[in-house]
């Protein structure tokens, strides 16, 4: 009895290792984002998923409201396109000049790529995007690594 208990608390433990070794290999996959705005007081994450041009420019403005309101410094804005919303960050968009400015006062624009690698299967070409865009492994993924590391998630 005491060995067919202590087997069952072995494979419990067993399979709790694993458990543990699996987030920590799932953790590894995003790191966790540096600070790169020590003194923010406020860190905001604003998604984009839609292809659309109003709602594009509509994340574009709250961004730059958000840099209005508080000093640049004191706020982190991290803008992350997946699915459609990765338009927003290709060479030909009407936007360009106002995200580059953005970019310029601190506001960081992530890619998907998990999504440049789905529309380059399907299309046969790799999508491009513009130089000020960061690459992340996976937007959603971003999203939640940066929610859970004090940024406060924002859908225009």
């Amino acid at each position: 009895m005491f060995l067919i208990h202590r087997r069952s608390t072995l494979r419990v433990l067993g399979d709790a290792v694993i458990a543990a070794l699996m987030v920590t290999a799932a953790s590894a996959a995003e790191p966790a984002p540096l600070p790169e705005k020590p003194f923010a007081e406020h860190r905001i994450v604003l998604q984009l998923s839609d292809n659309d041009a109003a709602k594009q420019g509509l994340v574009i403005s709250v961004a730059n409201n958000l840099l209005k309101h508080y000093d640049p410094d004191k706020v982190a804005i991290e803008v992350v396109a997946f699915g459609p919303g990765i338009d927003l960050l290709r060479p030909g968009n009407s936007h360009r000049a106002r995200i580059e400015s953005l970019v310029a006062q601190g506001v960081r624009f992530d890619i998907c790529l998990n999504t440049v690698d789905t529309v380059e299967r399907e299309s046969g070409k790799r999508p491009e995007f513009i130089a000020a865009a960061t690459p992340v492994k996976v937007g959603v993924g971003h999203i939640l690594s940066l929610t859970e590391n004090g940024f406060t998630l924002v859908r225009p």
